[in-house]
């Protein structure tokens, strides 16, 4: 593919996807122009920054579409799986359309109540930025309706850089963050509450340098030529997140907290020997601690600056129903709703389950790709990317059994054959088979333990895979399968390199929990199935095999020496990483997922 080809984005209609169908293409109303490889890949770091162009011009097809496009891919998938009209006048032909309209009535009046804008008469030579209306049905954790809902968003594409916005950085808990705070709550069986903010962006101010102008929300135009000149910060607009956060973080560093140096998204408050953490994703928020009182405190005292929603004990958040089992100690999370949606709208809700997620000794090549027009072009109809981008969800959240299949099949994005979808179809057949089961903190384990393997050169790009995951109270909060970035030369310096990778997320995740809880006592245990790279990180036998090796690499060495990690030699037999990077038996998926805590 040629840099200069413009890449559309993806319009495949789900319905008769599996036959030999004519699909017809989504309506484009209201889509941004497609962008090139060059165009995307710069976008992925800022969206008017051109000094990334030369790094990104270095980019196969497969690594944009990872870099530039993993967010897109998981933000299309989502919004695929909901049933949600697309535009204002789909709402408007929907049986339901009395609801919408109401939804988007409650929607101006807030926006109104918060001196969002004023109206005034459109100025000459000024940059007007659209809006649009986007709808969603909220749903409970059994998969009820909750609510309707209509959100106003500014077409932040419209606006200009240097113009209208400068800094656009807006930081979100990590999942791995995320799943650490909920294993150490389970731990010590702390109370766990969940809230948002209503109309979270509203509550930050713009600048008053930065005059943005935005047209009237469609259907309440009735002011002629009049527009309206934005107050404060509106969902859509490029700097929204940024002044949130900005504006949220004043607020409660003036409550006592303190930001997390490695997880911006991540607060804390020490108050004598309690602590309050705080887990921040734009406006859904878990608060936890090691006092009740300390928790419905805080929640009083943000509820008396902004507005928001106390839900009460954790059930539900991002798309997780979370299950808090306070008498024996343990908290499941699983995305049985979300998998039977992605299943459904696959049309593979009645598909035949199967044990394992990816053939074991599977060998996917680029020469799998179609081999003539009649297959191109029935590949073409086929929503490969759609189906990749449902899966990385369930893969990065709560089901790190699918990681493997998922990092292996996202190699084929530019030019995906049949063998390739067949193999996409497989991990959702899997997925029916293991849709119930959750991953579940609450063991007699409490510690962090480690694991890192690597797979050698078994794939056809000869990169070795890396595979580590950390577990915390007897259950994964971290995990990855990744493909080096350089080709090893024996086994040996394979795992010596993801050994080297595996400290680097050691030491973050260190410093993740040592403000919470003072620095770790003891060494980090880290499990790996190599003798000879177990030796390489623990003695100076550097010899004529190994002094290649790059000098970053033997940072493992360092952290052993500075007594930060212990590592350990583990069998190969009872290495639960190789499920993250080879495909294995049913016996052993089900062993490794077992040990990961996948029930």
């Amino acid at each position: 593919m040629c840099k200069s080809e413009r890449i559309p984005k993806p319009t495949y209609k789900i319905t008769g996807l599996f036959t030999e169908e004519e699909t017809s293409r989504h309506n484009q109303e209201e889509e941004e122009p497609p962008l090139t490889l060059n165009e995307a890949a710069c976008r992925y770091y800022h969206p008017d920054y051109a000094r990334h162009s030369a790094y990104a011009a270095d980019l196969n097809f497969s690594e944009y579409a990872y870099l530039a496009q993993s967010e897109e891919l998981l933000e299309a998938a989502v919004n695929k799986a909901q049933d949600d009209p697309k535009t204002l006048s789909k709402a408007r032909s929907h049986s339901d359309w009395p609801k919408w309209q109401e939804a988007m009535d409650r929607e101006i009046a807030t926006l109104e109540e918060a001196g969002t804008w004023t109206t005034v008469p459109r100025p000459a030579n000024k940059n007007i930025v659209g809006s649009k209306w986007v709808f969603h049905i909220k749903h409970k954790a059994n998969g009820t309706i909750e609510k309707y809902k209509a959100r106003l968003v500014a077409r932040g594409f419209m606006q200009k850089f240097g113009v209208d916005y400068f800094d656009t950085f807006s930081p979100v808990v990590r999942l791995a963050s995320f799943h650490t705070i909920l294993a150490i709550a389970a731990c010590n069986d702390w109370d766990i509450d969940t809230f948002d903010f209503n109309g979270a962006y509203l509550n930050s101010e713009l600048s008053e340098d930065k005059d943005i102008y935005m047209q009237a929300p469609p259907g309440y135009n009735t002011q002629g030529e009049s527009i309206k000149h934005l107050l404060k910060s509106l969902y859509g607009l490029k700097q929204a997140g940024h002044k949130w956060y900005d504006t949220l973080c004043h607020t409660l560093t003036d409550l006592g907290f303190h930001v997390n140096d490695t997880d911006p998204g991540v607060f804390s408050a020490c108050n004598g020997k309690h602590i309050t953490i705080i887990a921040i994703h734009i406006d859904d928020c878990m608060i936890t601690g090691s006092s009740g009182d300390l928790i419905s405190k805080y929640k009083w005292k943000l509820n008396d600056r902004y507005s928001l929603t106390n839900l009460g004990p954790i059930h539900w958040l991002l798309g997780i129903k979370i299950t808090h089992n306070q008498e024996s100690c343990t908290i499941s999370l699983s995305q049985t709703t979300y998998i039977n949606t992605i299943l459904s709208c696959f049309s593979l809700s009645n598909a035949k389950p199967v044990a394992t997620p990816i053939v074991p000794g599977a060998d996917f090549r680029k020469s799998n790709a179609p081999s003539d027009n009649t297959e191109a072009t029935h590949m073409k109809k086929t929503p490969y990317r759609e189906a990749i981008g449902s899966l990385m969800y369930a893969a990065v959240t709560t089901c790190p059994d699918i990681t493997f299949a998922i990092s292996t099949l996202l190699q084929f994005l530019e030019n995906p054959g049949k063998v390739h979808w067949e193999a996409i179809k497989r991990v959702f057949r899997y997925l029916a088979s293991t849709k119930t089961h959750a991953l579940t903190y609450g063991n007699e384990r409490h510690d962090l333990v480690r694991f890192t393997d690597a797979d050698g050169a078994s794939q056809e790009h000869h990169h070795a895979i890396s595979g580590f995951t950390f577990l915390i109270n007897g259950a994964a909060v971290l995990w990855a399968s990744r493909k080096q970035e350089l080709i090893t030369l024996s086994t040996t310096e394979a795992k010596y390199v993801t050994a080297t990778h595996v400290a680097k997320e050691c030491i973050w995740l260190c410093r993740l929990t040592e403000p919470l809880f003072g620095p770790a006592s003891t060494p980090t245990t880290l499990y790996c199935d190599n003798q000879a790279a177990l030796h390489l990180a623990t003695e100076d036998n550097y010899h004529v095999r190994t002094k290649h090796i790059d000098i970053h690499y033997h940072f493992i060495h360092q952290t052993i020496a500075d007594k930060t990690i212990d590592i350990k030699y583990c069998p190969t037999e009872e290495m639960t990483v190789d499920i993250l990077t080879k495909p294995l038996p049913k016996f052993k998926v089900m062993l490794h997922s077992q040990t990961l805590r996948i029930r």
